[in-house]
């Protein structure tokens, strides 16, 4: 590469830092609460680069939280083990030995795998779930779900004692029940959950598509920006025409959970593209789904796709 090449390069990483700065001086001190899941956890390299970004928002001075499933990693020792792997309602049927296998996978496997790779970047993680500190409190959805929870208290002492000590909590998506039980609750209704009882600055959803799309099958209807009143509508709206897929739902309940509770921002990002949540938080233009609260303000430019009967939305 010549010198021209090289300056030229040099400027564009340079630029990309000056844009970084206001966001970086915003979010400096504050909590961000990451929920991690799809192909972004099961591909070691997508994974080492996710565990880079959290690290450095950490070295930043940002607030990580981490919170996790596995539902891969469960449904395939499900069925080496000859137990069944079903869903309703895009929730894990989870009967008691089904339950053993969850807490097996969670805690046993994925949690201690993602606080490894993030220890080797010094000792600074911490492996958790649910039950620790009774963290998160759930009751049985119905008896049909089996050991299926909804959460209904968070009890953020440990989290913020841990995030006091300048440790990075890493939570699996397991609760503990008023009758002692063990609960599967769905990991991104967590995420919303903590960052809603903590006071986050934000809480990220990695999946495996860009955002929220006007029509799933025109990539060029991404939806850059959204505000809460909107989410609701299309929670409503995709619920009763049935365009909203059972993963995308319990993401969308996620973000009004935290919204609604103060929460600044909330974002939806493609967890399969290289150092994404960087990208989102501390680049102008982003790439993913940006949800804001109803008090935000937006021109026309912001959100192109205003106002709601005008967007013919899809979700996948």
């Amino acid at each position: 590469m010549n010198s021209r090449a090289d300056s030229a390069l040099a400027a564009g990483k340079a630029q990309l830092l000056i844009e970084a700065l206001p966001w970086i001086k915003e979010s400096t001190g504050k909590t961000v609460v990451v929920k991690y899941g799809g192909a972004a956890m099961t591909d070691a390299r997508l994974r080492a680069q996710v565990m880079e970004d959290i690290i450095l928002m950490k070295i930043i001075g940002l607030k990580p939280i981490v919170v996790h499933g596995g539902g891969n990693d469960i449904s395939r020792i499900c069925e080496r083990m000859g137990l069944p792997v079903e869903f309703k309602d895009g929730f894990r049927v989870t009967p008691p030995e089904v339950m053993e296998v969850v807490k097996m996978v969670l805690i046993g496997k994925v949690n201690q795998e993602l606080v490894s790779e993030l220890n080797e970047h010094g000792h600074i993680a911490v492996g958790l779930n649910g039950a620790d500190g009774h963290i998160i409190k759930a009751e049985q959805v119905s008896e049909e779900m089996g050991l299926v929870g909804k959460v209904n208290a968070i009890d953020t002492t440990l989290l913020v004692d841990l995030l006091d000590e300048d440790y990075i909590p890493v939570i699996a998506s397991i609760a503990i029940g008023t009758d002692g039980l063990s609960y599967n609750v769905n990991a991104d209704l967590i995420a919303g959950e903590i960052a809603a009882a903590i006071g986050a600055h934000k809480v990220i959803f990695l999946t495996d598509v860009d955002g929220l799309y006007r029509d799933f099958n025109d990539k060029s209807t991404l939806i850059s920006r959204l505000k809460l009143f909107e989410v609701r509508d299309m929670m409503q709206t995709g619920v009763t025409k049935g365009i909203l897929s059972k993963g995308m739902i319990p993401k969308l309940q996620a973000c009004e959970i935290a919204l609604a509770a103060g929460v600044s921002r909330a974002h939806i990002l493609n967890g399969t593209i290289p150092h994404a949540m960087l990208l989102e938080v501390f680049t102008n233009q982003g790439v993913g789904t940006m949800l804001l609260p109803d008090n935000e303000d937006y021109t026309p430019d912001d959100f192109e796709n205003y106002p709601m009967d005008k967007l013919a939305v899809k979700f996948h």
